[in-house]
């Protein structure tokens, strides 16, 4: 009879199941390692990304604070010039003598038209100034004849100056204070 050996069939079936175990194990391993480092990188991109997205809100909540900071100081700004303009408006309403002249030859000036002296002696007035054209000169000649201030308006002399690079007329204009009314009780005395 001849005997066969199944042992080493045995064994080498053992082994081959162990080899496979083996395998599927460092396979597991493997496929585990692979979505833990997946994962790791997924939750590292998201902090990177709400980091990122925390530092663009911090930047612009401080844009909007210093926004807010400029615009406290306008308000402020604002308040003051109110103030200074009801002043003005106080001053417009009890005006008298120079300062309502002032304020009328004030209204008068177009733009682009700069005095640069006001001298009253007497009913005699003199203005000095500066413009960019004759035409505004002759708006604003035109303008003190019709208002109720100033009568005789002159042109005493027109030329040419430079300031800087740019070219000016320069103007001087004497003109007579127009004389008020005065009342009839007091022409008789």
């Amino acid at each position: 009879m001849i005997k066969i050996n199944l042992l080493p069939v045995r064994a080498s079936k053992k082994k081959e199941t162990a080899m496979q175990q083996i395998v599927i194990a460092v396979v597991a391993i493997v496929v585990i390692a692979l979505v833990v480092v997946s994962m790791y990188v997924f939750k590292r991109v998201q902090v990177a990304t709400a980091t990122e997205n925390i530092t663009t809100a911090n930047n612009k909540i401080n844009e909007l604070k210093a926004k807010i900071g400029k615009i406290e100081e306008i308000k402020t700004l604002k308040e003051q010039v109110r103030k200074k303009l009801d002043v003005l408006i106080l001053l417009r309403k009890n005006k008298t003598g120079p300062a309502q002249r002032l304020t009328t030859l004030s209204d008068l000036t177009p733009e682009q038209l700069w005095l640069t002296s006001y001298i009253e002696s007497g009913q005699e007035v003199k203005i000095s100034g500066m413009a960019s054209n004759e035409e505004l000169i002759a708006q604003f000649m035109n303008s003190l004849e019709k208002s109720t201030d100033f009568m005789s308006v002159e042109l005493v002399v027109s030329e040419q100056a430079v300031v800087g690079e740019a070219k000016f007329k320069k103007f001087d204009i004497t003109m007579k204070l127009e004389s008020a009314a005065l009342p009839v009780d007091a022409v008789k005395k």
